[in-house]
């Protein structure tokens, strides 16, 4: 499956400058926090190992600067990716309604094989403060609009900073496990289209025993659907 031993999983931390990024990722592996803001140059890049499910799992944790003359790193820094967290500040609307265009720059630069189940987890980040500008229904709603979790955490008052980094390693594992899947599934098609993706199929199914695999046979049947037009993954 890979060349480690311990799974390597890259989550991306994107948004508007000044909302948190650095603070939040600082805040987990470090167990700190500082008042001073320093604006991200380029990009960050932090590795803490953690168990997800009784998995060792290391997290790979980039950083990207919130302003647009460093988009253009964006194909090198996303490519690979395996979850993105959307980070807004719950007193800026400006910051939250950005979301949108990080998305979708995003998902153009990064190129998943499946942008509609590419993992996201939406932070809307320092509710310690008082003059909230974006309410938790509305940013819900827009996370049930796209189909993402939401977390609303505080990096000053380490307020689920934990929980949100497990749950987007949990959601990274699964996408890398599937991608996996998916990548030998095709392989074997070619080879051997009819009698490989049945042993596929039966292997996938064996592996829904682990909870990270549950949602694997279902993405297996769509994607067996799709192999008359089959393309490289």
């Amino acid at each position: 499956m890979t060349e480690w031993s311990t799974q390597h999983l890259k989550v991306i931390l994107i948004g508007n400058s000044g909302v948190g990024k650095s603070s939040f990722m600082t805040r987990f592996v470090d167990h700190r926090f500082t008042n001073l803001y320093r604006a991200t140059i380029g990009l960050d890049f932090l590795t803490k190992e953690i168990t997800i499910d009784k998995r060792s799992a290391i997290l790979q944790i980039w950083d990207t600067a919130g302003t647009e003359r460093f988009q253009s790193l964006g194909t090198t820094l996303y490519r690979g990716a395996h979850c993105c967290l959307l980070v807004f500040d719950v007193t800026s609307s400006a910051s939250f309604t950005a979301l949108e265009g990080w998305k979708k720059e995003f998902l153009l630069q990064a190129c998943p094989s499946d942008p509609k189940g590419f993992p996201f987890i939406v932070l809307g980040n320092k509710i310690d403060l008082e003059n909230r500008k974006v309410s938790p229904k509305e940013a819900q709603q827009w996370c049930s609009d796209i189909g993402a979790e939401y977390y609303e955490c505080s990096a000053k008052e380490d307020i689920d900073v934990d929980k949100t980094f497990h749950s987007a390693a949990r959601a990274a594992l699964h996408s890398k496990v599937i991608l996996q899947i998916l990548k030998t599934i095709s392989r074997l098609y070619r080879i051997n289209p009819r009698h490989q993706m049945e042993n596929a199929t039966v292997e996938a199914q064996m592996s829904t025993k682990d909870k990270v695999l549950t949602a694997v046979t279902s993405s297996i049947s769509k994607f067996m659907c799709m192999c008359k037009g089959l393309t490289c993954i």
